[in-house]
């Protein structure tokens, strides 16, 4: 049994406790705060189901994406992103709306050129919003359903993201 009573002790398990309680303190967390993993990352492929009309929510996903590319050291032949655009998200990669989204679809082209990653389209969300494939931006491929789309790339081994 510990006798607190005794000045000695009492200050040495004081000692020993305020590493913990300072590091409480500071990030006003009874745990502290988390560890850092080292890691690296390659051959992943990734598909990003995206379907939003939120111009912010098309950002994150191309910054997300753009992360993920450069995690795998932008490989083409190590690893591979895809980006599935339907719904609300076509809207962005319309030729007719390129001068309001130019920033975005600036952005969105350079992406492409390494060959890393890739805009794919649902022809049929498309064309129930007007659109032809000549009325979309040509970095981006048709393909005949999205959603058919995404299941055959993660037959493929690619991981769902949305």
């Amino acid at each position: 049994m510990i006798d607190y009573s005794r000045p000695l002790t009492f200050a040495l398990l004081l000692c020993l406790q305020l590493p913990g309680l300072t590091a409480a303190a500071d990030t006003k967390s009874p745990w502290g705060g988390a560890s850092e993993m080292e890691r690296i990352y390659s051959k992943q492929k990734v598909v990003f189901n995206t379907t939003t009309s939120s111009i912010t929510e098309v950002e994150s996903v191309l910054d997300r994406a753009s992360y993920i590319s450069k995690l795998n050291d932008a490989d083409p032949f190590d690893s591979k992103i895809v980006i599935v655009l339907h719904g609300g998200a076509i809207q962005f990669f319309a030729a007719k709306n390129y001068a309001r989204y130019k920033r975005l679809m600036e952005r969105a082209q350079s992406l492409t050129v390494g060959g890393t990653l890739e805009f794919r389209m649902c022809k049929i969300a498309a064309r129930s919003q007007g659109f032809l494939p000549k009325d979309i931006h040509g970095f981006v491929a048709m393909v005949p359903m999205g959603d058919a789309e995404i299941v055959q790339l993660q037959k493929e081994g690619f991981a769902y993201m949305r």
